[in-house]
């Protein structure tokens, strides 16, 4: 056996002593004879499975909220929020980010997704991207990352090199570092300021972590940013009244909401949009308070964006 080799059989040796420790990536004992199952009974494993995993995000919600806090808090300043992970992590990350403009009108690098390997790893995967600890730093660099954003590390297995090397630049920064795992113990726990572990436990299909982890991840991240944006006045009631209507789904989803918010007819909802520049906020506080464009403007500036407050702010002054 020459050097090379052993010296790679040792560090496989040792990457399978540590996904040995990981419970994502333990047998499964619900679902050994899975292979053996009609359809039907494969699937009612696997949703049973599921099921386990709200349960699991319930348990993180308090260092959810702590994330919130410092996310809500960057967006106020300026900062932005940027999530990176490598594989099915990274490409949740760019998921969850990219709906932000369309869902609260924000800007298209208010929220951003890195993942290991760049644009083409969305697609497919990128070999040995996600152990490049010196490909993660450059990503950061190239969008100008700095202290004022947040940074969330997202790896089921809390021990991607290249989300490790990400948090830990982050913080020589002094940037506020979250991570996303559903390892407890796992490395990036300790790496980041804010460690959110949602143990889901083993996957139905071991190690298949796009699974249960994957479907854990996409609500922790769902949670950071609707609970960031309501925080920051992007919502009124439960209503998205910052939805930017690019397409005729998204049109009438904007008069349906001020006709929600205020109870009027839909001319009347469709006139207020209209003058107000498909602006649903503004629409419902013209509505609302009876006044012009330019006032609804003044009163929502007043306000920091909160329509609520705009709202109570022009009821006092009447």
């Amino acid at each position: 056996m020459s050097i090379t080799t052993k010296k790679t059989l040792d560090q496989e040796q040792a990457l399978i002593t540590a996904l040995e420790s990981m419970v994502s990536e333990g047998q499964n004992p619900a679902t050994l004879e899975i292979d053996l199952l009609p359809t039907v009974e494969v699937l009612t494993l696997i949703n049973q499975q599921d099921h386990l995993v709200a349960s699991a995000v319930e348990k993180a919600i308090p260092q959810i909220a702590l994330a919130v806090d410092y996310i809500t808090a960057a967006f106020k300043k300026g900062g932005r929020l940027i999530y990176i992970g490598a594989g099915t992590s990274g490409r949740l990350g760019i998921l969850d980010a990219v709906e932000c403009p369309p869902t609260f009108s924000v800007t298209d690098d208010m929220v951003i997704g890195l993942i290991a390997g760049g644009d083409r790893a969305i697609y497919k995967a990128v070999e040995g991207a996600e152990d490049n600890e010196i490909l993660a730093i450059d990503d950061l660099k190239k969008i100008k990352f700095s202290k004022k954003d947040v940074l969330v590390g997202i790896a089921a297995s809390g021990r991607t090199p290249y989300v490790i090397s990400a948090i830990d630049y982050a913080n020589s920064l002094a940037a506020i570092t979250v991570s996303v795992t559903c390892n407890p113990g796992a490395p990036i726990l300790d790496n980041a300021q804010v460690g959110i572990c949602a143990e889901v436990g083993p996957e139905a299909l071991t190690g298949s972590t796009r699974m249960k982890s994957g479907t854990a991840q996409k609500l922790i991240l769902n949670m950071l940013t609707t609970a960031s944006m309501i925080r920051r006045g992007k919502s009124y009631k439960n209503l998205m009244i910052d939805v930017h209507a690019s397409n005729e789904k998204l049109y009438a989803r904007a008069s349906r909401i001020v006709m929600q918010a205020t109870g009027c007819q839909h001319h009347i909802a469709r006139d207020a949009l209209e003058q107000s520049g498909y602006n649903a906020k503004l629409a419902i506080l013209m509505i609302l308070t009876n006044v012009d464009i330019k006032e609804a403007k003044q009163l929502i500036a007043n306000n920091d964006g909160f329509l609520r407050a705009a709202v109570d702010q022009h009821q006092k002054q009447q």
